[in-house]
């Protein structure tokens, strides 16, 4: 199944340089967090306007299949939002991401509705 990350073009840029990303959501690392926050298509617009409608810098999706992370040995688990009141369970990467994972990048703003176009 493709599970999506929303992050700052920058983050995804030096994860490339030191061949791994590790940014859980904005503001957090996998280390502080424990595993890094995806969404499924469907939760990713809410996600994006609740964790980065306010944020000026470039942003872009990464896009994953959670059986090749799996296969490389790193966990993913489907669980709730927490305390974000998310009533539905999202995809968490335990562990940080191997930007070979990674099978497309996409170019992500928010329309000026505020509705996020990736």
């Amino acid at each position: 199944m493709e599970i999506y990350h929303l992050t700052h073009e920058a983050d995804w840029e030096s994860a490339q340089i030191v061949d791994s990303y590790e940014v859980s959501t904005r503001g957090a690392d996998v280390h502080r967090m424990g595993f890094i926050h995806c969404s499924t298509a469907a939760q990713l617009p809410v996600v994006a306007r609740n964790v980065y409608g306010n944020d000026p810098a470039a942003l872009v999706v990464l896009v994953m299949d959670d059986d090749t992370i799996r296969a490389a040995g790193t966990e993913v688990r489907y669980e709730e939002g927490g305390d974000a009141g998310y009533d539905e369970v999202y995809p968490h990467v335990y562990g940080p991401i191997d930007p070979a994972w990674v099978t497309a990048v996409r170019p992500a703003t928010f329309d000026p509705a505020g509705v996020l176009r990736w």
